[in-house]
This record gives C-alpha cells, sequence and structure tokens, in this order.
C-alpha cells in the first residue's frame, strides 16, 4: 500500500512509518517535526514564522506540496488540525485529500473537540487536565483549548472530519473512551490501537549494568515550558525536589526544559526514573520511550491502562494520584527500596513495551485496519 502519514506528534508517525515499511509498504512522513522537537520526517512541513510575509509563503509552499499527496491507498491524520495553520483553513485541504485519495484516517492522538468534552462532562474521567473530580481546573492555556476547540473552528474541523474520515484511531485510553462517551455515531469506525515503540537493543544491557543498590537513584524530569502548569510537571518538579532535598546522597534531579528529540532520549539514557503526565491515566509517547530504555516511570497507570490493553501480569509504571504528596510519597519509597523494586519494575517496563507497544506488532494492526477499509 501507498501511504501518507500527515503531520505528527511525540514521533507517532515517524514511528509507525517504520514498522510499515518493515512490512513492505511504502510510506511517506510530512510533517513539521512537531516544532522545536524535530522527529524525522520525508517532507518538511514546518513554519517558519507566523510573520505575514513568512505566513504567505508557507501557504504557496504547502500548496506546491499538496501536488504530491494525490493517489495514496491511506492518508492518515495525526489530528484534525493536521498541519501549522488555522482550522478554518484546512478544510479545503482535507477536502482535497478526500478527493485524490482512497481513504482517510484520523488520528485522535492528542488534544481535540471530543476528549475536551469527555473531561467536561465531570463523569469520563476522575480526574483530567481539565477537571478534578468535578470541579474544572482553569488556566489560561485551558481556556484557549476550550475556547478552540469547543465553540471555535478547531471544533468544527474536528467534527467535520470524525464524521467524514474512514476510520478513527484513539491511541490512549483517554482519547478512546472520550470518542466512545461522545461521538456514539462513529463507534462502527473507531479503533483502539497503541502508540508504536522501537524496543532499544540495550535495554537489557542497561538494567544489567545498573550501578550497585547504593548508588543515588536518578530522576529525570522534562519540561516543555509552555505547558508546564497543564501537563502538571510544575507539581512534579516540586515533589521531586523536595526528594532529593531530603535525600541528597541517593538521588540526582536531571531536570531538561524544551531540548529537541535526540537531546531528550541522551538524557534519558542517563536515568533511571521518569516523571510525566500527571493528569493522565496512561503512559504516553515520552514515557513509553522512557519505559523501551528499561526506565521506570512515574505518572500515569491506573486500571483502565491496563484494562484496554487486556494486560493482568506486568504492573510497571508507578501510578500516582494527580497531587505533590503522592507524587512525593512515590519517589521517597522508589529511593529507600531502590535494591528491590527497580529491577523488577525495570525489566517489567521492558517486557510491557514489548507485549503492547512494539513497533512491528502495532504496524500490522494498522495493516490490518486499512485493509479493513475495502
Amino acid at each position: 500500500m501507498r501511504i501518507l502519514l500527515l503531520g505528527d506528534y511525540s514521533n507517532v508517525h515517524n514511528t509507525l512509518a517504520q514498522g510499515l515499511r518493515q512490512l513492505g509498504h511504502e510510506v511517506v512522513v510530512a510533517s513539521d517535526g512537531d516544532g522545536w522537537k524535530n522527529y524525522p520526517r520525508d517532507i518538511d512541513m514546518r513554519r517558519p514564522s507566523l510573520r505575514p510575509l513568512d505566513s504567505v509563503a508557507y501557504l504557496f509552499r504547502v500548496l506546491r506540496q499538496f501536488r504530491h499527496f494525490r493517489g495514496f491507498d491511506v492518508v492518515q491524520l495525526i489530528n484534525p488540525v493536521f498541519m501549522p495553520l488555522r482550522a478554518e483553513k484546512l478544510a479545503p485541504f482535507y477536502r482535497y485529500l478526500r478527493r485524490h485519495n482512497r481513504h482517510i484516517v484520523m488520528g485522535a492522538f492528542g488534544m481535540d473537540h471530543y476528549y475536551i468534552k469527555a473531561c467536561l462532562d465531570f463523569q469520563t474521567f476522575r480526574y483530567s487536565d481539565f477537571n478534578m473530580g468535578r470541579a474544572e481546573r482553569h488556566s489560561a492555556e485551558n481556556d484557549r483549548f476550550k475556547t478552540d476547540w469547543l465553540t471555535g473552528s478547531k471544533g468544527r474541523l474536528n467534527k467535520l472530519v470524525a464524521a467524514d474520515a474512514d476510520a478513527i484511531v484513539a491511541g490512549l485510553y483517554e482519547y478512546h473512551a472520550s470518542y466512545q462517551a461522545h461521538c456514539p455515531w462513529a463507534a462502527d469506525k473507531l479503533s483502539f490501537i497503541p502508540f508504536p515503540i522501537v524496543p532499544s537493543p540495550d535495554a537489557a544491557r542497561r538494567i544489567a549494568s545498573q550501578p550497585d543498590a547504593a548508588a543515588p537513584l536518578k530522576l529525570f524530569i522534562g519540561i516543555q515550558r509552555n505547558r508546564n502548569s497543564y501537563k502538571g510537571t510544575d507539581i512534579m518538579l516540586r515533589a521531586a525536589r523536595r526528594v532529593a532535598a531530603r535525600y541528597p546522597d541517593d538521588c540526582v534531579l536531571q531536570v531538561a526544559e524544551n531540548v529537541p528529540f535526540a537531546q531528550y532520549v541522551k538524557l534519558l539514557d542517563e536515568s533511571a526514573v521518569q516523571l510525566d503526565q500527571l493528569y493522565s491515566y496512561t503512559p504516553a509517547m515520552n514515557s513509553l520511550e522512557a519505559m523501551a530504555r528499561g526506565m521506570i516511570v512515574v505518572g500515569g497507570g491506573e486500571p483502565e491502562n491496563y484494562a484496554i490493553l487486556n494486560e493482568e501480569e506486568l504492573r510497571p509504571i508507578v501510578n500516582v494520584e494527580p497531587n505533590e504528596e503522592s507524587v512525593y510519597n512515590a519517589l521517597c519509597s522508589l529511593v529507600e527500596h531502590r535494591a528491590d523494586c527497580v529491577p523488577r519494575l525495570q525489566r517489567q517496563s521492558v517486557e510491557y513495551i514489548a507485549r503492547h507497544h512494539d513497533y512491528l506488532k502495532v504496524a500490522r494492526r494498522y495493516e490490518q485496519l486499512y485493509r479493513s477499509l475495502g
């Protein structure tokens, strides 16, 4: 099959492309590299700036690029907003893709209309990026997301694409639950397929070569400057700093802020524990990349995450409640019991990725979905 993967978040499409190519398919990844993260792609759709002249030049460049986006068996969009253009300008591009290609698959891989609706119904999730129980989480960023996605042009585009696409694929439990709750008319075209990860060939060696139990435990947290509060990394960072101050000889804290993907991976490889996604039920791509390397993730590992994967044995994620004390206590326990729990959780992390997220296994599930479209 000829497959176009349009847009990228957190390296999802680039990793999926590697698996699909291994299966013999012709795959093109066209994206802006997810901004400063600069993920690999075949066609660069990065927008240089929002200045008027740059915007006009970018629009003409995209129009030229779209001439090549024809004749694919499958076009998969990372999100209804699949390019760095205003949503109202994307609708004609979507119609072009629909007209000149065989099938369209829409990814439910991140922020969108139905996810925010599910967060704000105060029933689908006990907590989320937008709610804590029946109380709404307020911030300037959340208000902007709500304006754009609930009543604005992004929400209208989302509803258009969801209704028109041949399939909708959710990559995490939260996104699947959101479409089940608020897009029931699309149930027959909604699938859950876990995110793809390339297993680390050095994971077993890294685990085996860990320093002795008395060595400091290396903690890692990645900060996205403009999403610090939204993702809860501000709270996790405070908790981690308290632990580092309490156990100065027993743990080391590494903080990375807005670093490119290649540098981020290097920092991961030097650590043993990653903190990520305080308000999530599930580990997303950054955490999964860490687990593939034999790291322990402190973050989202709720029962719903294991249930949707039909995982009944492994419990590698240190699940925390969305508050500072829960994170602090979990980290203290890891530091104090690192000789016993760290090797076990590291081995489970690697096995978890092999069972559920191996990029070839995931690619085969996508292949099966694409073929089912006819």
